[in-house]
């Protein structure tokens, strides 16, 4: 017999249309989006940011997506071409690039809502009942069917993802909501910097995720009186949640509800949280199992060799210990401890290397010793190259230390060109 709750979520999921935002610059983690928008950026040895809010879609049951770009987003664009580009229209399915065209404005896109707002003929056509909008520059794994559930059985006209997260952390950087005891939102700040406590923990506050599910009438009605709104910033976090919360039930879902105690979640938009995160990938179990068969993480890959690790003389092996290795790598002769290394990665011998994020087509000469650092794409790195280990150094030739002390090197920074499709 078939199960009615899965055949219940299933109509909600096919019922849905997700517009993923992903135009954010990532200004905070600096030389990393210079060339790049922050949702195209590499992580977790094989993949890039956007890959996680699509495959959340996807896995999900959620086969009508639309990507919104807009900063930077030529290598954003290309890998959508090349990794997302094969689901068929004719079938109910579609990942669609939704760049700022300027449909019903001179402007590029001035806000969350206004980037929706400016796309609202193309999720017309496709009749949804709800409409799904997401941030597409976290990490984290989530099943969008039990929101979808929630929002539906609440009577909700919008449900916002949320999460309890330090007041600390929070402070400046996220959206911070109060609710009842059902979960209505009755209070939403923008990025304050003195959060509302959680009123059994002042320890701690209930964040926005910036996911969020709407009823699609309300949300074109919402959409529209907003452009008219003289003095609006756009914004759902800003204008639209606070203008409605008092009129109109507006609920919060607890992400902790889609995913337990394995709930994972990441904002990677500094240096030190970014290293932090693909860090956290090289632990023995990762509580983001980039392994876990039955929720796949898809992407982008090039068909490039098996990882291959040479020599084993007495002073030089070629080893990787606590490590990801990606496809195309070789560790000649040198030792990799509690790094990652994207594809294409040569680490040369006589080297040492810990703590590091690697990104694609690097290549790392002899007699190297680098520590907690991040290696942006395409770097040669020189003969000898001591990093990590005296900062006041590291600053002086030019490199980025972070408040965490993790040290950023870009071409630039070495002196090498830089820009081009390889830089992205």
């Amino acid at each position: 017999m078939a199960d009615n709750s899965s055949r219940y979520i299933s109509n909600l999921t096919r019922d849905t249309y997700a517009l993923i935002l992903a135009g954010g610059k990532g200004s905070r983690l600096h030389e990393l989006t210079t060339w790049r928008a922050k949702p195209a950026l590499y992580f977790g040895g094989k993949f890039r940011i956007i890959d996680f809010p699509l495959s959340n879609c996807i896995n999900s049951g959620i086969r009508r997506v639309g990507v919104v770009t807009q900063y930077k987003s030529h290598s954003l664009i290309r890998h959508l071409v090349r990794g997302w580009g094969h689901f068929k229209k004719e079938l109910g399915e579609s990942v669609e690039i939704l760049p700022a065209s300027q449909r019903f404005s001179d402007s590029w896109y001035e806000g969350t809502a206004d980037a929706v707002f400016q796309n609202i003929d193309i999720i017309r056509d496709e009749l949804p009942k709800y409409v799904m909008i997401l941030s597409g520059d976290h990490i984290y794994r989530m099943d969008y069917g039990a929101m979808l559930a929630h929002h539906k059985e609440s009577g909700a006209k919008m449900t916002v993802s949320c999460m309890s997260v330090p007041i600390e952390e929070a402070a400046g950087a996220f959206g911070v909501m109060s609710v009842d005891e059902n979960l209505r939102i009755n209070g939403f700040q923008e990025k304050p910097e003195h959060p509302a406590p959680l009123p059994n923990d002042d320890t701690r506050c209930l964040a926005s995720m910036g996911n969020y599910v709407f009823d699609t009438e309300f949300l074109f009605e919402q959409l529209r009186r907003d452009a008219e709104t003289s003095g609006s910033q756009r914004d759902f976090g800003k204008d639209i949640i606070p203008s409605i919360i008092k009129d109109h039930p507006v609920y919060a879902f607890p992400f902790e509800s889609s995913g337990g105690d394995n709930a994972y979640w990441r904002d990677v938009g500094t240096i030190d949280s970014f290293w932090e995160a693909n860090m956290e990938m090289v632990a023995p179990v990762p509580q983001l199992n980039l392994y876990d068969q039955k929720w796949p993480i898809w992407t982008y890959q090039e068909q490039l060799p098996p990882a291959k690790f040479v020599w084993e003389d007495h002073d030089r092996r070629g080893e990787a210990i606590n490590s990801v290795v990606s496809g195309g790598c070789i560790i000649s002769g040198s030792t990799l401890r509690a790094s990652i290394c994207f594809s294409n990665v040569r680490v040369h011998s006589y080297g040492l290397i810990e703590d590091a994020v690697i990104l694609p087509d690097v290549e790392i000469m002899r007699h190297c010793k680098l520590k907690k650092v991040i290696i942006d794409r395409g770097c040669t790195v020189p003969e000898g190259t001591v990093i990590g280990y005296d900062h006041d150094a590291d600053r002086a030739r030019g490199f980025r230390v972070s408040e965490k002390g993790v040290v950023l090197v870009t071409r630039e920074m070495l002196g090498q060109p830089v820009g081009g499709l390889a830089a992205v």
